[in-house]
């Protein structure tokens, strides 16, 4: 499919908020991969798809990925809308026919992050968190940290989403754990030498 056909299925398919949403965060994934040197047109397809499978429900989540064989762990069991990340991934490439292996990992990861986050990885992870309509206490900071830091945006996000999730009292994913926690020692690292 081009870029035009995804985005008259997506229209279809997402509610208008969230195609708002998707639309902002392409947006925000266009200027950070210009800002940090990642390749613009993969950055802006894998945010077009990030939230492609948003519109299942937490069963069709859970069902599509038992079918798919992803990993469905404690959490994601007890929080499907979890999956929207892995299960977009393999929708990606099913249902619109992206076959780039790092556009299918920013998809499967723009919810939680994960360990070893590659620059594409950051940039749709923090698009989606700080794309223009985002109003939340520290995001502005966040945004203008992203003007000239990926991993300390990133780190930040990290940082909001575990606080803003303990706040809540819902489940925390160790792949948001991990992924803060591998971003600084990687930064930790880079300092010492």
């Amino acid at each position: 499919m081009n870029w035009t056909d995804i985005e008259v299925d997506l229209k279809k398919k997402l509610t208008p908020k969230r195609f708002r949403h998707t639309m902002n965060v392409v947006e925000a994934a266009d200027q950070l991969a210009r800002t940090f040197g990642c390749d613009p047109d993969q950055a802006r397809l894998a945010a077009l798809l990030h939230d492609c499978a948003k519109n299942l429900t937490d069963e069709q989540q859970l069902d599509y990925a038992r079918q798919h064989q992803l990993k469905i762990d404690r959490v994601s069991q007890n929080d499907p809308q979890l999956l929207h990340g892995p299960v977009g991934a393999v929708l990606a490439k099913e249902c619109y026919g992206v076959t780039d292996a790092a556009i299918q990992n920013a998809i499967d990861c723009h919810t939680t992050g994960g360990k070893n986050m590659s620059t594409l990885d950051k940039i749709i992870y923090l698009a989606d968190y700080i794309e223009k309509d985002r109003s939340f206490p520290g995001v502005e900071t966040i945004r203008q940290i992203a003007e000239t830091d990926l991993d300390g945006a990133t780190i930040m996000a990290l940082t909001n989403c575990i606080c803003h999730v303990a706040q809540c009292g819902a489940l925390i994913h160790k792949r948001t754990i991990d992924a803060r926690n591998d971003l600084i020692i990687k930064t930790k690292n880079l300092k010492l030498k």
